[in-house]
């Protein structure tokens, strides 16, 4: 699941850097590029809920495989598809992530198999160690984001075909994590049912209720990171201070890098303070920093900002889907990964659909409308749930 995870987050995060300065160059406006987008995730959020809904039923080996060969089909195809119209339907029909980050319908049915691994005590680490080797993938995957510029230069390319051939390598990349999934095992079927139908209708309505509030809540945070998505970030450094791609490459490779150790550091801060104290006290402050780069009097400043940003974002990944996982019935995580995960990315695909409008008129103006919005949910997150603990916190405290 890490390899398989892997080479989807590389090709989803490279695509991230230069597909929006991809579809530029194919003559789409910044309103054209956010459509584009915001289809894309949008069509990811429709197959993350009937993932959800019904991957216990199909098999959820058998629906990791389908997934990985429709969206590489649909990345390859941005190597020839023109057109907005075209782009459109592409990005709907393969639910093509321009985020940057790898979160989909995959993504969230790994998250549902990864705790019946191990125990309880050991649940974050394992989500840490998955969400490492997934933002490695990322970093490798940003820093692949030169390589459209090398072959140009290499070899006389075109932009548009230097960016295709990239784009043709992503699609490649994850279909090939077919092949991983295809050597697991029947354990990853484990607590689901034979013919399993709408998995929702069997949830008891306190655990369904839990569901919806947190849903709500993560997709309050994911229409913030639908403004800060990786396209729009990297396509505000290229016009606020001419980044070139090979820099924007680097400095998402590094932004990456940081993702990876602070997963770890999430896991072992996690056990001191808990889950949610985590989430909050690491994301919060994060946003702070992403809010102040607009006012940065040069790239190298506002880079600093970024990265600072991105040694402390992600640390609520792990955290957070651990918590969901351990304050729901085992019977329940599909469901419950499925329907947490589809609120995220139907906030995404409406951030980058106003962001790519707003940002017309202000530049910076999807920064901080996402940085803001990401704060609320942070302080409404704490307000909502600090008294709900998962069991292996609630052990601790009851022998403390």
């Amino acid at each position: 699941m890490c390899v398989a995870g892997s080479l989807r987050a590389a090709a989803v995060s490279l695509a991230g850097v230069i597909i929006a300065i991809h579809l530029a160059g194919a003559g789409l406006s910044t309103a054209g590029i956010g459509l584009v987008l915001a289809c894309g995730i949008g069509s990811s959020a429709v197959g993350t809920v009937i993932c959800g809904l019904r991957a216990d039923g199909w098999g959820r080996r058998r629906t990791l495989i389908v997934l990985s060969l429709l969206t590489g089909s649909a990345f390859a195809s941005l190597a020839l598809v023109r057109g907005l119209f075209p782009l459109v339907a592409v990005a709907l029909v393969g639910m093509v992530n321009g985020m940057g980050r790898d979160r989909g319908p995959a993504s969230a049915l790994d998250q549902a198999v990864l705790p019946a691994t191990t125990s309880d005590e050991h649940r974050t680490w394992v989500m840490a160690v998955y969400n490492a080797a997934i933002d490695s993938g990322h970093a490798l995957g940003a820093l692949g984001a030169a390589i459209p510029t090398a072959m140009a230069s290499r070899f006389a390319l075109a932009s548009d075909s230097a960016h295709a051939l990239a784009f043709a390598i992503c699609g490649a990349a994850i279909a090939a994590g077919a092949l991983p999934y295809g050597w697991l095992g029947p354990g990853v079927e484990r607590g689901s049912s034979p013919g399993a139908g709408l998995q929702g209708s069997a949830i008891d309505p306190g655990t369904r209720r839990v569901v919806r509030r947190l849903a709500l809540l993560f997709g309050v945070d994911s229409i913030g990171g639908g403004f800060l998505n990786s396209a729009l970030i990297a396509y505000w450094f290229f016009e606020r201070y001419g980044t070139s791609e090979v820099q924007l490459a680097m400095l998402f490779f590094a932004a990456r890098t940081l993702n990876v150790v602070s997963h770890l550091a999430a896991a072992w801060i996690a056990r001191r303070i808990g889950l949610l104290n985590t989430m909050v006290l690491t994301h919060l402050p994060s946003s702070v920093f992403l809010m102040m780069a607009p006012a940065a009097p040069s790239a190298a400043v506002a880079a600093a900002l970024f990265l600072a940003r991105e040694s402390l974002v992600e640390m609520d990944v792990p955290t957070r889907q651990s918590y969901v996982m351990a304050v729901v019935p085992p019977a329940a995580r599909t469901f419950a990964s499925g329907m947490t995960n589809v609120t995220r990315n139907a906030g995404w695909a409406v951030g980058p659909l106003v962001g790519g409008v707003i940002m017309q008129q202000a530049l910076a103006g999807p920064l901080l409308i996402g940085g803001a919005l990401k704060i609320a949910y942070d302080l409404i997150l704490y307000r909502s749930f600090r008294h709900v603990r998962p069991p292996e916190e609630a052990r601790r405290t009851s022998r403390g």
